[in-house]
């Protein structure tokens, strides 16, 4: 489940062990399927132990940790995974422990219930390909409404399937963007080469209003409890959504209520009232 606001909110959770040095890397028993871990852990630890934590950065739905050698640990939570420096929901879906000589924190944990995610060791050269402009689109807080138009104007999808692209725009995931579409007051299933300039402004308005918004609550904890911040607690977006699970619920516009359909195999939810299809 997590997306750009609850990777930023690990992002910012470790970002404590910026010049600290990476003194251990550890791959920990876990009984359900292994997470991609590359390279190998001994090669890993080859590469990675002894040097400083450069930088924490994000790209998409990924925490980066910059390494002085110039190599970077890109940690992929996708759909079940966590980043911390506390108590994990549950330590029997550790997966790797990483320990910081200095800094504010003195170890951070990649955790993974379904093993889903990756936890990844690569090169400058290694990074431009897999991340590079032809792979990713631009990030959504820094979306702007002439890019957005370049890479889905033309596009005969309807802008919700469009908004979940990653070489499109890269964060935005299947709960934002139904309530991204919500705020622009723009259908799920409007086709995206049939969208106004004016709707696509609101559309870019909309994604930096929601994303910051989550930011600020450090995102959302659905009902499953997978998601935690880096210190294992709840975020508190999901007391703030407009439409997202919300089916039969009343709009907080105008109060009819909210619809859900299938879309690329995953459920939207949005007003037919405030969202007309034109």
């Amino acid at each position: 489940m997590p997306e750009l606001p609850e990777v930023e909110t690990m992002r910012r959770g470790i970002a404590g062990i910026v010049g600290g040095e990476l003194c251990a890397v550890e791959r920990l028993p876990c009984p359900r399927k292994p997470i991609l871990l590359s390279p190998r852990v001994d090669a890993f630890r080859r590469r990675a132990e002894g040097q400083r934590a450069a930088a924490v950065d994000r790209i998409g739905k990924r925490v980066v940790v910059r390494l002085a050698s110039d190599d970077a640990i890109i940690l992929e939570p996708r759909m079940t995974g966590l980043v911390l420096t506390a108590d994990p929901p549950d330590p029997l879906y550790l997966r790797v422990r990483f320990d910081i000589n200095g800094g504010d924190h003195p170890s951070f944990w990649y955790w993974d219930r379904r093993g889903l995610g990756s936890v990844r060791l690569l090169s400058p050269a290694e990074m431009q390909q897999t991340f590079g402009e032809h792979k990713l689109g631009p990030d959504a807080l820094a979306l702007s409404v002439d890019s957005l138009r370049a890479r889905l104007g033309v596009s005969k999808r309807e802008i919700k399937v469009g908004l979940l692209d990653q070489k499109a725009v890269s964060g935005i995931g299947n709960l934002y963007a139904a309530e991204i579409l919500h705020v622009a007051g723009v259908h799920p299933q409007a086709r995206c080469d049939r969208l106004t300039r004016k709707q696509w402004t609101r559309i870019v308005d909309a994604t930096h209003e929601v994303l910051e918004e989550a930011i600020r609550h450090e995102g959302s904890t659905l009902s499953d409890g997978t998601y935690r911040n880096a210190l294992s607690q709840d975020g508190g977006y999901q007391n703030c959504h407009r439409v997202y699970d919300r089916a039969g619920l009343p709009c907080p516009t105008c109060e009819a209520p909210i619809e859900r359909i299938v879309q690329a195999q995953r459920s939207t939810f949005f007003c037919r009232f405030c969202q007309r299809k034109r």
